[in-house]
């Protein structure tokens, strides 16, 4: 089954091609010979690339980047039995051989990036081939090339080399490609990118929820950011500030989506997009992150749901003291991020833990909420801007971008002097201001800063497990720390199908 799967995954929506196996096309089931034919197919065909982005954000990302740095962690139930493999990320023990790993979260995420290559490959291959409204046309074309960009960008910050796929799969040998070395990945991806800038409409004139050219602009500073291209970003970056279409929040607390309200507002450049309800399209992501066990009672003043159910297991995502510690004294954004829960199932004498209260919105059903991920914040905007200026030495320029974050969070403009204090004033502050939004891990990446803060945190945790959540007595498991790399290895089940990893 591991084998269909990624095979269906890479064909994407249809087959580009039925030569292989039909002689004639079925005009009542859908395929590229029947489908591919107007604008409003390729709405569709668009909306369903966007899709996996919903299971990444909820299920995924959190995992691989917020639980990899040293932000978040697990609340260990010792309880709950058998190891999880979510313990491997956060412990960065992850089992590997070779370059390969069968750890099943480093899989999923590896196959919804390439089902959102999958599906935005078949719609840039059929959509200059049909005629209609040029502008919408540009505008669905400029979102598929974002969307694929997005993900390759996500592969090449994961895994670094990756299987190249820029057209349809249509037969299980076109499945196994070698892997591209990561320059030739980054080169694509900005290709990409740059062309969804010049298709995509501004914010204003653009559906809501959908990418926009703001969007893209960030995306592109974003990977500028991470190759050090640092007066391509500003200028990137200085066309989001100057387009009129972005502000900040005056209130930080007031910047995150609720479950049904308060969505892709004025500081929102791009986010994830769910709805409360039956339809399918919800998150549930706020269950995750809550210790465990936690009961009805303990549950229901955070969720706000007249049906609270247990959960049993072991929660996640879980804040560290390393970054509650980071909040300066003052700064409103701590009690706007982080509370706290009392667990009386608790093993630990100190039954009091922390958890992310920046998407603890109330909603009507439990495990059932439309609260949308932010992906790129204004806020965001102006930091990067502070960051690309300061490395080209405008130290002085930079820190009035980095005030305006400062002052909304209640603190007092930066002291920071010189270029590598600014640098290390503007590193932390990304930590806070943007604190369990699946940032941090990248900062540390890009910084080259892997083994210096991952090592120091993991002296910490392994000295002091009271500290971080574990029960009296209880300690991390010996392997814990001992591997700390910067990028995922490959996944064992994608191994099995071919013969270049």
């Amino acid at each position: 089954m591991k084998k269909i799967y990624i095979i269906i995954a890479l064909l994407g929506i249809t087959l580009s091609s039925c030569e292989e196996f039909l002689t004639i096309a079925p005009e009542t089931a859908l395929s590229s010979a029947t489908f591919y034919q107007t604008e409003t197919d390729f709405e569709q065909a668009v909306n369903a690339a966007y899709a996996p982005m919903r299971t990444i954000a909820n299920d995924r990302s959190w995992l691989l980047c917020e639980m990899r740095s040293d932000n978040t962690i697990y609340a260990r139930n010792i309880n709950f039995g058998a190891t999880e493999q979510q313990e491997d990320l956060s412990d960065h023990a992850l089992p590997e051989a070779q370059g390969i790993t069968s750890n099943v979260h480093v899989l999923n995420q590896y196959r919804q990036d390439y089902l959102i290559i999958a599906r935005t490959n078949q719609i840039l291959s059929q959509i200059d081939d049909v005629e209609f409204n040029q502008t919408a046309k540009d505008n669905l074309k400029g979102q598929a090339l974002f969307l694929r960009g997005y993900a390759y960008y996500e592969l090449a910050r994961y895994f670094g080399s990756v299987p190249l796929h820029l057209t349809p799969v249509t037969t299980r040998e076109e499945a196994a490609l070698p892997l591209t070395p990561e320059a030739e990945i980054y080169t694509q991806l900005i290709g990409d990118i740059q062309s969804a800038v010049n298709l995509l409409p501004v914010r204003s004139q653009q559906a809501v929820g959908r990418a926009s050219k703001g969007a893209a602009q960030m995306l592109l500073a974003d990977v500028f950011i991470t190759q050090k291209r640092w007066a391509e970003a500003e200028t990137l970056l200085k066309a989001i500030e100057s387009s009129g279409e972005y502000e900040l929040i005056e209130n930080y607390e007031d910047v995150f989506s609720e479950s049904v309200g308060n969505k892709n507002n004025a500081e929102s450049l791009f986010e994830v997009q769910y709805l409360e309800g039956p339809e399918g399209l919800n998150s549930s992501f706020l269950y995750s992150f809550m210790p465990r066990p936690i009961s009805p009672q303990e549950l229901s003043p955070i969720t706000g749901t007249s049906n609270a159910q247990p959960l049993d297991g072991e929660g996640n995502n879980i804040p560290t003291p390393d970054i509650i510690a980071a909040y300066e004294e003052g700064d409103l954004r701590k009690d706007a991020s982080i509370d706290y829960v009392e667990i009386a199932g608790s093993d630990r004498d100190d039954k009091v833990y922390p958890y992310i209260k920046k998407y603890a919105k109330h909603h009507d059903l439990h495990g059932n909420h439309g609260i949308n991920w932010p992906i790129y914040r204004y806020a965001e905007v102006l930091l990067f801007l502070a960051e690309a200026l300061n490395e080209q030495g405008k130290t002085e320029e930079a820190a009035g971008y980095l005030n305006q974050i400062r002052n909304r969070a209640g603190l007092a403009d930066t002291n920071a002097s010189g270029q590598a204090d600014m640098r290390e004033a503007i590193f932390k502050e990304r930590r806070v201001e943007l604190a369990f939004e699946n940032k941090r891990w990248f900062d540390i990446t890009r910084a080259d800063r892997v083994q210096e803060i991952i090592g120091d945190f993991g002296q910490r945790a392994l000295a002091n497990p009271l500290d971080y959540y574990y029960p009296d007595g209880a300690t991390f498991r010996s392997n814990a720390f001992t591997n700390i790399t910067k990028y995922y290895a490959l996944p064992a089940a994608e191994a099995e199908i071919t013969p270049h990893f």
